[in-house]
């Protein structure tokens, strides 16, 4: 997972350095070391649980199964390993961000196996509060990995073909979420911030001092303090016309144009991974992931070197994409590899 330890504090004070900051709602109770944040976490899966532990394979279900954990649960598709119902439990912990209630996140990860049906076993690793779960058949085969904590990096699915092409994958969300153009970021465009800039206009640019672009993140109705961001490696989103011209970017730039209010489609490298960060990971200034279409479990580890942004909360209307659905970019040809 590409859950980060840092320090919450050093990276404010670093930015206050370099501008001004308006009062903003960041994730709640982000301490420096995060492992407060995954307290008593554990899944159980198929039977198996990680306060047990078990490393192994079982036989897939004929139906949906549920990964249940302490701060989060969702379902899993075991012919084509789509997640369905991620949801936060609302378990009392230092880092929950939904107010103490059940909160759905998305109604669905669904990757598009192009007629594959997953046959094999199921391969399942369940570990303390870690999950690692996969299956093959037809020439392709998706692993999910996932942790059970209240906020972090918490979340990825690697779909991988024989054929080496890429697979689609649409996020829904669920019921109350929202993705919405992140106001913090807009008022900042164009600026460096990091430890390692001298100057917000010039920079230097580098791994501690990065640009801020636009950001699309997501976040709930019912719990405004919930923030999320879509985190993908080697792969690309697909703009969606009917969802566009974006009101909210006047700018026309990538990150929030074409883009819907509850749902995205993507297309992922075989081996790439597109997963979702909380908490402090969906709202810093960070450099684009590294190419990765293996063992991709490590993000950019920068130990709170760079710039926390946070996000207004509640989000403006404005702020919100939309419409929230659209057929468009479903039926675009695969994106190469």
């Amino acid at each position: 997972m590409p859950t980060r330890h840092r320090a919450r504090a050093a990276a404010t004070a670093c930015l206050a350095l370099l501008v001004p900051i308006a009062p903003v709602l960041t994730a709640p109770a982000a301490v420096a070391a995060s492992s407060a944040f995954c307290t008593d976490g554990s899944f159980t899966v198929l039977g198996k649980n990680g306060k047990s532990e078990f490393r192994g394979t079982v036989t897939a279900p004929a139906g949906r199964f549920s990964v249940v954990g302490r701060y989060t649960r969702f379902d899993v598709d075991p012919a084509t390993f789509a997640v369905h119902d991620y949801a936060f439990t609302g378990a009392a912990n230092p880092g929950d961000m939904t107010g103490g209630r059940p909160t759905p996140v998305f109604a669905g990860k669904v990757p598009d196996l192009r007629g594959a049906v997953l046959s094999s076993p199921i391969t399942l690793e369940v570990r303390k509060e870690r999950l690692e779960i996969s299956r093959s058949g037809g020439g392709a085969s998706v692993k999910v990995q996932a942790k059970d904590c209240a906020q972090g990096g918490i979340f990825q699915m690697e779909p991988a073909r024989a054929d080496g092409t890429r697979t689609r994958v649409v996020h829904t969300l669920g019921a109350g979420a929202h993705y919405f153009d992140n106001q913090n970021f807009r008022d900042r465009l164009g600026q460096y911030l990091g430890s390692g800039c001298a100057d917000v206009t010039t920079g230097p640019p580098g791994q501690a001092c990065v640009r801020v672009t636009p950001r699309v993140n997501i976040t709930s109705d019912s719990a405004p303090r919930l923030i999320l961001r879509d985190s993908a490696q080697v792969a690309t989103r697909i703009r969606q016309p009917e969802c566009g011209p974006d009101l909210t970017n006047a700018l026309g730039l990538a990150e929030t144009r074409d883009h819907c209010g509850a749902m995205s489609v993507w297309d992922v490298a075989s081996g790439g991974r597109l997963g979702m960060v909380t908490g402090e990971d969906a709202t810093e200034v960070a450099n684009p992931p590294t190419a990765c279409t293996a063992d991709c479990e490590a993000g950019n580890q920068v130990n709170g070197t760079l710039a926390v942004l946070g996000f207004p909360a509640p989000v403006a209307a404005a702020s919100k994409l939309g419409p929230a659905t659209s057929t468009t970019g479903l039926a675009d040809p695969l994106t190469a590899p």
